[in-house]
C-alpha cells in the first residue's frame, strides 16, 4: 500500500517545489520546452542556409550540435551544476533538456523526408517533435494542477491526434502512420524511468514505430 501511494505521489508531484527558481524556474522550463517546436521548421525550411554558415550539411550540423550539448551536459554532471528551470535531481542525472536534444536530433536524422520543398519535407519529423514539445507540458500541467491522470491522458491523446492528423492534411504525413503513432507519443510521457526522461521517450517511441512501419509504406 505504501508503494502504491508513493507511485501516485510520483505521478502527481508538483515540480514547482523541486525546480530551481521556484515557479519562475518552472515557467521558464515550460517555455523552453515549447520553444523547441521551432526546431523542425528551422531545419526543414532554413537548414541548408544555417548549416552553410559552418560549412556543414544540415545533418552534420544537427550531429555537431547534439555532440556540443552532450559535452556541456558531461561538464555539468561532473560539477553538479543545476541552473534556473532545472530540477534538483538533475544535479546527478542527465537533464531533460539533454534527453530532449538527443531525441530531436535522432528524429531529424532518422525520419525520412518528403519529396516536397521546405516544410513539406518534414512530413514525419515535424509531428514527431511537435508531439513532444506540446503534449508533454500539457499533460504535465494537467497532472500538476488537476491531479487527474485520466484527464491528462485524454487531453494528450486529443492533442497528439490533432498534431499528427493536422500534419496529414497540411504536409502529407501518411494517414495510417498518423493514426498508429499518435498514441505512442502519449505512451512515451507515461513511461516512468530514472534512466531515460520522457522528453526522449515521447519522440523515440513513435520514431521506433515509424522505422518499423517504413517497409510497408
Amino acid at each position: 500500500m505504501n508503494d502504491m501511494s508513493s507511485q501516485i505521489e510520483d505521478i502527481f508531484v508538483d515540480h514547482v517545489d523541486h525546480s530551481i527558481g521556484g515557479f519562475s524556474g518552472h515557467a521558464l522550463r515550460r517555455l523552453t520546452h515549447i520553444s523547441m517546436a521551432v526546431v523542425p521548421f528551422l531545419y526543414y525550411v532554413h537548414g541548408d542556409r544555417i548549416s552553410s554558415w559552418f560549412s556543414l550539411e544540415p545533418t552534420q550540423f544537427v550531429s555537431c550540435f547534439c555532440f556540443l550539448i552532450l559535452a556541456i551536459e558531461f561538464v555539468r554532471l561532473k560539477t553538479g551544476i543545476v541552473i534556473v528551470g532545472q530540477r534538483e535531481y538533475e544535479s546527478n542525472q542527465i537533464s531533460a533538456l539533454a534527453w530532449g536534444t538527443i531525441a530531436v536530433a535522432l528524429a531529424l536524422l532518422i525520419a525520412p523526408e518528403g519529396n516536397g520543398p521546405g516544410i513539406e519535407s518534414g512530413l514525419y519529423g515535424i509531428p514527431l517533435i511537435l508531439g513532444m514539445t506540446i503534449v508533454d507540458p500539457l499533460m504535465g500541467e494537467v497532472k500538476r494542477l488537476k491531479r487527474d491522470l485520466n484527464m491528462a491522458i485524454s487531453l494528450g491523446i486529443f492533442v497528439s491526434y490533432t498534431i499528427w492528423l493536422g500534419c496529414y492534411f497540411w504536409i502529407g504525413t501518411d494517414f495510417i502512420v498518423a493514426v498508429l503513432l499518435a498514441p505512442l507519443t502519449v505512451l512515451g510521457e507515461l513511461t516512468s524511468s530514472k534512466i531515460i526522461d520522457d522528453n526522449a521517450t515521447m519522440v523515440l517511441f513513435p520514431l521506433c514505430g515509424l522505422v518499423l512501419l517504413l517497409p510497408f509504406l
